[in-house]
């Protein structure tokens, strides 16, 4: 057991929130249930169907990296957003959640990981979002092609689904850059182009992208927005359950986006 307070004050150290003041999420504890936590869900989207997960499960806490309140959202608590406030409220359970924070945390972010699971080596900074530089870049030990790339992850990643490669299968890199979620944005390709980057692995790939990929001759492995950001909520539940001692328990939930 621990308290909400300790829980989220340590959350809130661990992953440095104070930091990112411009993130569009609205990072920390979102909405406050029970004072005391037996049992905490860790999910990438927060959701109806989490909730109700997590209510079955008799869980008091939930951390997701996808929460309900961005930016100026939740004026008014109607429809969708009612129906989801109502199930945390009727079941005292507590959210919190952090985007930008867990996208680059040093050591827990699912940048860093995916960078490891590709052993990447030489990482560097790599493409900036609202001002924070939110991925890495590296280069492997050996050139591997894109298709051979998405068979390790396939293995890696703990939820599966299907993954999009966008450029030649076989085409062999060594020069990676690695941005989750959807890392595919227009100056992350000139920013490739720039440092000799061969390919991105990334969640998603969106159609504004597509000709600057192609320019920059830079090949995309997408491995789904969902999947691309399980491995910094694992980690940090793992982090948590040894420090607390708690109940954990991942709710894979995937969108197959």
């Amino acid at each position: 057991m621990a308290e909400l307070k300790e829980l989220t004050e340590f959350l809130n150290d661990t992953l440095a929130i104070a930091k990112f003041p411009g993130d569009a999420s609205n990072n920390g504890l979102q909405f406050e249930g029970a004072r005391e936590v037996t049992k905490a869900l860790f999910a990438v989207d927060a959701s109806n169907a989490l909730f109700c997960t997590a209510a079955d499960l008799d869980a008091d806490f939930i951390f997701v990296h996808h929460g309900i309140s961005w930016g100026p959202s939740l004026k008014r608590i109607v429809s969708l957003d009612a129906r989801r406030i109502s199930m945390l409220a009727g079941n005292s359970i507590s959210l919190y959640a952090a985007h930008l924070p867990l996208d680059v945390h040093p050591e827990l972010g699912h940048n860093t990981l995916l960078s490891g699971m590709l052993k990447l080596s030489d990482l560097q900074p790599y493409a900036e979002y609202d001002g924070y530089p939110i991925g890495f870049e590296g280069v492997l030990k050996k050139e591997m092609s894109l298709k051979d790339m998405a068979v390790l992850f396939d293995r890696a990643l703990v939820s599966e689904g299907p993954y999009r490669i966008f450029g030649d299968p076989a085409r062999k890199v060594s020069r990676v850059g690695v941005i989750s979620g959807g890392g595919a944005f227009p100056a992350a390709f000139s920013e490739a182009y720039e440092r000799g980057i061969e390919c991105l692995v990334t969640g998603e790939m969106g159609h504004s992208a597509c000709h600057y990929a192609l320019e920059a001759g830079v090949s995309v492995l997408a491995l789904g927005h969902y999947r691309s950001e399980t491995p910094g909520v694992l980690a940090l539940m793992d982090l948590v359950k040894e420090r607390f001692n708690l109940k954990t328990e991942f709710v894979d939930l995937p969108t197959g986006m």
